[in-house]
């Protein structure tokens, strides 16, 4: 995103007061107070309770303030865009579980397949290399 974090943060990391949040994202206090309510965002908590935005938060409520301004979109419907983009990356995060499930599921059926094949006496059952080519012709009709 471009912002140099402090060491031993992210993107998710809460440092930012309110009042900053709401400078860095072009909103107001209150504004970023309503939308905590609603849902919209859920910043983290100080001990005493005061509000601690994070990068991804101040991403968040500028994408919120994009959808009301330019596309019109009410806060019910920004909330449920919010919620099926969270349902869609856990279900993208899912997938690539599933793949590395299944990867690992597919390594360990032919690592499996491959020993008993090796395990085979191949002194038990003759092997015939040749090869035959048969033509058939039909008697002649009398």
């Amino acid at each position: 995103m471009g912002f140099p974090f402090p060491p031993g943060t992210d993107e998710d990391t809460p440092f930012f007061v309110i009042s900053v949040a709401a400078q860095l994202s072009g909103l107001h206090a209150q504004t970023l107070r309503s939308y905590d309510r609603l849902g919209l965002v859920s910043p983290g908590r100080t001990n005493g309770g005061g509000r601690r935005y994070s990068m991804r938060d101040i991403v968040l409520l500028r994408e919120v303030q994009r959808l009301s301004q330019d596309e019109g979109v009410n806060l019910a419907g920004i909330k449920r865009i919010i919620d099926l983009e969270n349902q869609v990356d856990a279900l993208q995060s899912r997938v690539v579980e599933l793949q590395q499930e299944l990867a690992q599921a597919l390594a360990a059926a032919d690592s499996t397949a491959a020993a008993v094949h090796a395990s085979y006496r191949r002194d038990l059952v003759p092997i015939r290399q040749e090869t035959a080519l048969v033509v058939w012709k039909p008697k002649p009709r009398k």
